[in-house]
């Protein structure tokens, strides 16, 4: 297994290559946003599937939201993160070089791990996915996930802190004030009922 620290998770990184890290839900693979085709290429992922952003809190992630949604972004992430739920959200103009989607929308997320946040205040934002092979159950070990992922650096120390193991929570925002689930995850949304 090729564990790894945060001072070394960075370099990675900064390299072009991407890391494994545990979250609240799913460990997650990411790379810094100007390397999401790295992504792509290990997990064997369409590249029509867009990933998401993840931010140590929200106020790191908002210059990424477009002007007409920031309203509704802080109110729902002030009362829901960090957590189990990814916001899709029209992408502000200025960070469009960094979409995945051809919608130029963006899935926003915080979540509620120490490990996941320390990193991020570090790093910085990540465009991230699941830490599995597109298409097949992933574990949510890091042992099990370095037989998948042999070379990619995994965030030490372990056993990481316990997941729910379950996929989060997905809205989208569709104007202001109104929001549709995309996908139901542990976290109940009470704006979307």
């Amino acid at each position: 297994m090729n564990l790894i620290n945060c001072k070394s998770a960075l370099e990675t990184l900064k390299s072009g290559l991407p890391i494994i890290f545990p979250t609240d839900t799913l460990p997650a693979i990411g790379c810094l946003p100007k390397f999401s085709k790295i992504i792509y290429e290990f997990k064997k992922r369409n590249r029509d599937k867009p990933l998401i952003l993840m931010g140590s809190e929200h106020k790191q992630l908002i210059e990424y939201v477009h002007e007409s949604a920031k309203e509704d972004y802080e109110k729902i992430a002030s009362k829901y993160w960090p957590g189990a739920l990814t916001m899709v959200i029209p992408s502000s103009e200025k960070k469009t070089p960094i979409l995945t989607s051809k919608d130029h929308t963006l899935g926003l997320r915080v979540p509620n791990s120490c490990m996941a946040q320390s990193l991020l205040r570090e790093t910085g934002p990540l465009l991230t996915s699941s830490a599995n092979i597109s298409g097949q159950t992933g574990s949510i070990t890091a042992k099990g996930i370095a037989l998948d992922f042999p070379s990619i650096g995994i965030l030490g120390p372990i056993p990481w802190e316990k997941s729910s193991g379950k996929a989060s929570t997905i809205i989208s925002w569709k104007q202001s004030g109104k929001w549709r689930l995309v996908r139901e995850g542990e976290l109940l949304v009470r704006e979307l009922h």
